[in-house]
């Protein structure tokens, strides 16, 4: 573990040395600057942008660009209007009626009405779609039905009219306006998806206010301004997203004025802080997220509780946080980040190497060889040879496995990994959010729970809680669901992270949301 995070330094002398060398030559990347745009980093190629399909951050940061939903969340996190300009909810709490507004285009030019709704949420629950966030809209009146194939459209979605849709649930479901805020529940053009068939997921069209421009994929995607955008044009004529997996690129490339907003790296980070040229262009803020290392339930070695204990004792998660991570969030007691929080935490395995060598040798997992699987990104792969240097302290054998974003996550989806280091970002700023997804039963796989953990206690607890519509009644089952995942340790979990970006001067109004699908890219500008 110690030459892990020897390298670790190393690298940031190295993030100089390639800066200097990139200054002795011509760089090409001034050209690939687009006028007027604002240019930001990505880790990775997004697999779609289609929003039936979109899982996951990256996917979801664009797509908070290019479309809309009945509903968004502002940047107190509240509820409010986006394509509907009201709405009103009945004393039951089942039955939504939302006003359209009637200025709203797609980009196509075409005016978005109920009926758009109505066949974007049925195109989510329609088997042959294979959407992965089926999970979203299952509370709604004849959603089951219609996945069955027993009804020809879903009975609890009903168009009035051109501007007025219902939406009628099977039973209260207290986070049901907050699902409405995702990027499942965006609203797409049927003739565009039919159009373009498989294809509409690189060839999105919305109603939001950028329209994709250019895709060269592993390379970066640009955004166009909207100009008839309904609430307003952006500052910025446009968006550039770079796909830069290294971070040494990355940071040389934002040194070289060639991006203008970054995430900055673990290695870096220490440099940047203590620079009197950027410290006052550093900003942070409490992430609401959840960074964990998983474990594969529902078979060998870890569908033993035993085996899962083991691990977590066997790793100094504190020291890690502190040293490699510099205190960059907040150390774990669960899965909930501390801003959802509303019960006293529950209290995580402790690092207790002597308990971790007897669990082991109860457990049967000395000899077996552990295959972990991480993403292509430098900072897990740091973070993954420092847990495995502590489980080789422990007598263990552990195989790191790097793949590529879209192939990291087929694997995770299909139960490959025994092990793997992954993160959980609200989509919506509910505890729900980090318990129904991540560990409900019915979404092991590909809708959350790649830890394909069951426990119906927990299940009961969850399903609840979703019922009720009174906050505090809703806590003390989603903190009871908490402590029984945590004792189950289906995922060690680490840390909530903050996110601390660095801007070059030029940029104005840039802000850090509490949640990605916040931001709408209308007040950055230069």
């Amino acid at each position: 573990m110690l030459k892990r995070l020897i390298r670790a330094e190393t690298r940031r002398f190295i993030a100089v040395a390639v800066l200097f060398s990139s200054l002795l030559f011509v760089s090409c990347s001034s050209r690939d600057r687009v006028e007027g745009f604002i240019h930001y980093r990505l880790n990775y190629n997004p697999s779609t942008l289609d929003p039936a399909h979109i899982v996951d951050v990256t996917g979801g940061i664009i797509a908070a660009k290019l479309f809309n939903g009945l509903v968004r969340l502002d940047e107190h996190l509240a509820v409010v209007s986006d394509i509907a300009e009201s709405w009103e909810i009945s004393p039951d709490g089942t039955t939504y009626t939302f006003r359209i507004r009637s200025n709203v285009r797609f980009t196509n030019n075409r005016k978005v009405i109920a009926s758009d709704f109505k066949y974007s949420f049925e195109r989510i629950l329609d088997p042959k779609g294979k959407s992965p966030n089926t999970w979203v809209f299952e509370k709604v009146a004849g959603a089951r039905a219609y996945t069955r194939g027993d009804a020809a459209e879903v009975s609890g979605i009903v168009v009035r009219d051109h501007h007025t849709l219902q939406i009628r649930l099977e039973k209260p479901f207290s986070p049901f306006l907050n699902l409405l805020t995702m990027t499942a529940a965006y609203v797409v053009p049927k003739e565009e998806v039919e159009r373009w068939g498989v294809d509409f997921s690189t060839h999105p069209v919305g109603s939001g206010p950028f329209i994709l421009r250019d895709w060269r994929h592993n390379d970066r995607l640009l955004l166009g301004r909207n100009d008839d955008y309904f609430s307003g044009k952006a500052r910025v004529k446009g968006i550039c997203y770079r796909v830069i997996p290294e971070d040494l690129t990355a940071i040389a490339e934002f040194e070289l004025g060639n991006l203008d907003v970054i995430s900055i790296p673990a290695s870096e980070f220490r440099r940047f802080k203590s620079s009197n040229t950027w410290t006052g262009l550093i900003a942070s803020r409490e992430g609401i997220n959840s960074y964990y290392l998983g474990f594969n339930c529902s078979r060998p070695p870890f569908n033993d509780h035993l085996a899962r204990m083991a691990i977590a004792h066997a790793i100094d998660r504190k020291k890690i946080f502190e040293t490699y991570y510099e205190k960059r969030g907040v150390l774990s007691h669960g899965p909930i980040p501390e801003a959802l929080r509303s019960w006293p935490p529950p209290e995580p395995l402790a690092y207790a190497p002597e308990t971790a060598n007897e669990l082991i040798g109860r457990s049967g997992l000395k000899g077996t060889t552990i295959r972990f699987f991480i993403p292509a990104d430098q900072e897990v792969a740091d973070i993954a040879e420092i847990i495995q240097s502590y489980l080789k302290l422990a007598g263990l054998s552990v195989a790191i496995k790097q793949l590529e974003w879209s192939s990291y996550k087929a694997a995770l989806n299909k139960g490959e990994a025994d092990m793997f280091w992954i993160s959980w970002w609200a989509d919506y700023p509910d505890p729900e959010n980090f318990l129904f997804p991540l560990f409900h039963s019915s979404n092991r796989g590909p809708s959350g729970n790649r830890t394909w953990y069951t426990n119906k206690t927990v299940d009961a607890l969850i399903e609840k809680g979703q019922r009720l519509m009174i906050s505090s009644a809703r806590s003390s089952y989603y903190g009871d669901a908490e402590k029984v995942i945590v004792k189950d340790v289906p995922s060690v979990f680490f840390w909530h992270k903050a996110d601390i970006t660095l801007r070059q001067p030029t940029v104005r109004n840039y802000e850090i949301y509490p949640i990605y699908s916040v931001d709408k890219g209308l007040e950055v500008s230069f």
